[in-house]
């Protein structure tokens, strides 16, 4: 099958799991997920009429980018280290993946320099698997409210990657504690910080994620076909 016939295939799952949740299938978006992918593909996938693109490296990002003219939104959803962010500030729609403060204020400095603001998610890693990047749950809140005061920083949500399992409990408990974080930050009316995005779900997971309230849902194998992540 081609890119199109999959995305199409896809969108109709996603439909679906939002209509099973109670929930409006516009209120998530689709993120096609490009690592380890051409411009050639890229630009396939944004002719088949996907709006979102997600990158996880910087450097492959730069080594395409310049590559395609058609208009899209691009995602940074994989680790960012502090020595790259002069080289994305301004160029992604939204940063999925800022886990301390040290990148959260060298983004917000970069940002003050350039004239720009950027949104980000805060990630967080509940499934509590020392393999991978993401904050404790119990030390959120303090993250959300120390960027609440930088000024070119729009905090946005949150994001997970589920525990890498095929026990749908364990998903959805991860995928719930992500939510139900993210409604206790919604209380705390921080100022600066809004919890509009809930980044959770990929390929072998995301009805579930949609399920559990995931608003952006991160895809890459079920669209682009096997390769080495999503």
């Amino acid at each position: 099958m081609s890119i199109a016939d999959n995305y199409r295939a896809v969108r109709d799952r996603v439909a679906e799991a939002a209509v099973k949740a109670g929930r409006d299938p516009s209120s998530v978006t689709i993120v096609a997920v490009t690592k380890t992918h051409p411009a050639s593909v890229v630009k396939e996938a944004l002719e088949a009429g996907i709006i979102d693109v997600g990158e996880n490296r910087v450097q492959e990002f730069l080594g395409k980018v310049d590559d395609i003219s058609i208009p899209c939104r691009w995602h940074l959803i994989g680790h960012l280290q502090t020595n790259k962010v002069n080289k994305v500030i301004g160029r992604f729609e939204l940063v999925h993946s800022v886990d301390s403060f040290k990148l959260a204020e060298r983004i917000d400095q970069a940002g003050k320099q350039r004239g720009v603001s950027t949104d980000i998610l805060v990630e967080v890693n509940t499934s509590e698997e020392s393999t991978k990047f993401g904050l404790e749950a119990d030390v959120t809140m303090e993250l959300c409210e120390k960027i609440s005061v930088l000024e070119n920083i729009r905090l946005k949500g949150l994001m997970t990657v589920g525990p890498w399992v095929d026990d749908t409990d364990l998903l959805r408990r991860s995928f719930r504690s992500l939510r139900e974080l993210a409604a206790d930050i919604s209380r705390a009316n921080i100022e600066n910080v809004e919890m509009r995005h809930l980044s959770m779900g990929m390929t072998d997971d995301f009805e579930t994620a949609i399920a559990e309230g995931s608003t952006i849902v991160r895809l890459g194998r079920v669209i682009f076909g096997p390769r080495g992540g999503g």
